[in-house]
């Protein structure tokens, strides 16, 4: 497999440091809301490479944070005149229900600020003691000049980044390049002990200290959304390789932007949309297609017309999935088409083939369209015997399941009324009494369902 390197910024050989063991950390959110359509995208994307990267056999340890004290959180918590906790739990709850409804699977370890505050003391007292971070009337700052590397990941200019750091000037830096590692307490915020007064951590540190602690001092993958690159990663990255002079990640996966109606995300335009929101009127599952549609590093647009394709889109593999379970139930013992075993291993491998090119969905997404397209008319025809439409439900449903899609499965128990006005329609046709069949049929659709005639028998369809 082969992943593109935002380090190198070029595709590199995937190879973990452990044979057949992957460690991946992803930066989760700061949970003071509902997530955002932009949020969905990282945690759908490499909730894909996880599965992708256990598909191939690997052993995979997945690491996603709970930012759970935070700016955000504060004010949230103050507006509310409740207390910051509260606030954070409340939204962790509500990101499981999203992420849930998304196919999300839970990480391996989701490990919170609040409840590791140890682990990050100790990373700043290392920092600290080697003279790579200093203490400043009760807030603790990380020296950028003492990190010859810095700026390696965003690939931009010293002179660049220096420009962007000096909108943030203080005083008790002595560097405007220096960032907060400690922050000391103010007043009404939540605070901890530490050798440098009462405080909370920055935001930066909280992952040194918990990818270091749950996964060891080297990653294979780190991954987040392309706007964590800098300052985000940059500064994890000075931070974590400070204090253990070992290479933070081996890998970096950063996703693309969304855009909604082809302009940038913002509350001021009004164009601001949480997964909540657009679950409430389309469903979780064309938002998680939405994530995959386009390569991951690719920005993505977000608008009512393509969310409604994606629905469209769904439901073509919802009926292929129908015709499928269908074709089973009517299979009769016919010989085995080699032909068709042939297509399946060449559309296994094509899939393989995209998904190692650098997790690309979208060309996956394509073969599974093309796999469709091929088998369904032998399968609406009956052509197949049992053997074969087994082996390609096998295939069909191990595809999508690395791609976490067509999980809201839609078969249910149809009604015994329907049922019966079936029979009544079959009875009715069986003695040519065509002006009953047609009302029975027109009744059977008032109730949700409609009758097709097939080669291998009545099917009943819910609209």
């Amino acid at each position: 497999m082969k992943i593109y390197n935002t380090l190198s910024r070029q595709k590199e050989e995937f190879v973990p440091q452990v044979p057949g063991k992957v460690s991946i950390y992803a930066c989760g959110p700061t949970v003071y809301n509902y997530i955002h359509i932009g949020n969905a995208r990282p945690i759908c994307v490499f909730d894909v490479l996880r599965r992708y990267l256990a598909y191939r056999g690997y052993e995979v340890t997945y690491v996603q944070n709970f930012t759970d004290v935070d700016d955000k959180i504060i004010r949230k918590a103050n507006e509310e005149n409740v207390d910051a906790h509260e606030i954070s739990e409340r939204f962790i709850r509500e990101y499981v229900v999203d992420a849930h409804g998304l196919n999300v699977r839970d990480a391996d370890i989701h490990p919170k600020v609040t409840e590791n505050m140890d682990i990050i003391l100790d990373i700043i007292q290392v920092l600290i003691g080697n003279g790579s971070a200093y203490v400043s009337n009760g807030d603790v700052y990380f020296r950028t000049s003492r990190f010859a590397d810095y700026g390696k990941l965003s690939h931009m200019p010293l002179e660049d980044l220096q420009a962007g750091a000096r909108i943030d000037v203080n005083d008790q830096k002595e560097d405007p390049m220096d960032f907060a590692l400690w922050k000391a307490a103010k007043p009404g915020e939540p605070a901890w002990d530490s050798p440098w007064g009462k405080g909370r951590p920055g935001w930066h540190i909280e992952c040194s200290a918990m990818s270091r602690h749950y996964v060891g001092r080297t990653l294979d993958i780190h991954c987040g959304g392309q706007d964590l690159i800098f300052p985000h990663h940059e500064n994890e990255i000075a931070q974590s390789e400070s204090a253990t002079g070992s290479p933070l990640a081996n890998y970096w996966m950063h996703n693309g932007y969304i855009n909604v109606d082809n302009r940038k995300m913002s509350k001021s335009l009004g164009n601001f949309f949480t997964v909540r929101e657009v679950a409430q009127q389309f469903g979780y599952e064309p938002i998680r297609y939405l994530m995959l549609q386009a390569h991951y590093r690719s920005p993505i647009n977000y608008s009512v017309e393509i969310i409604e394709q994606c629905k469209a889109s769904l439901e073509r593999l919802y009926t292929f999935r129908g015709n499928l379970r269908f074709a089973l139930e009517k299979a009769g013992d016919k010989p085995q088409d080699s032909a068709l075993s042939q297509r399946l291993a060449t559309g296994c491998a094509r899939f393989e083939e995209v998904m190692d090119d650098d997790l690309n969905t979208a060309d996956a997404i394509t073969v599974l369209f093309e796999l469709v397209r091929d088998v369904n008319p032998g399968i609406v025809s009956g052509a197949y015997s049992r053997v074969d439409l087994q082996a390609v439900q096998a295939l069909f449903d191990t595809l999508c399941g690395v791609l976490g899609i067509l999980y809201a499965d839609k078969e249910e128990q149809i009604p015994q009324e329907v049922l019966d006005l079936v029979e009544q329609r079959k009875q009715a046709r069986k003695e040519k009494n065509f002006a009953r069949a047609d009302a029975l049929r027109d009744q059977i659709a008032e109730l949700g369902y409609t009758v097709e005639e097939t080669r291998q028998g009545t099917r009943i369809v819910k609209k």
